[in-house]
């Protein structure tokens, strides 16, 4: 809840910040009206940047992959106790 809160406040300081633009005419008004596709474009930015990050950093677990690939291999083996071709090893 407290994110969703923190989103919400966000937009709203965006969208005062916006308005306040609009009325005051410090940016001429042909600029304001693409603010909120800039900020989206660079919303968009921000999030594939913290995917690739994410990505990047993603860590590598030996042992789990170990026990994925018994688990793939129990799977085989029960698949083909039941009569199901599952390709070779």
């Amino acid at each position: 809840m407290k994110h969703v809160l923190k989103l919400f406040s966000l937009l709203v300081v965006i969208s005062a910040l916006w308005i306040g633009l609009l009325q005051a005419s410090i940016i001429p008004q042909s600029h304001t009206w693409l603010l909120p596709i800039y900020f989206i474009v660079s919303l968009g930015c921000y999030g594939l940047l913290m995917v690739g990050v994410g990505l990047m950093q993603f860590p590598t677990c030996p042992q789990e992959a170990l026990l994925l690939q018994k688990d793939i291999a129990e799977a085989k083996d029960f698949l083909k106790q039941k009569g199901v071709d599952v390709g070779s090893d």
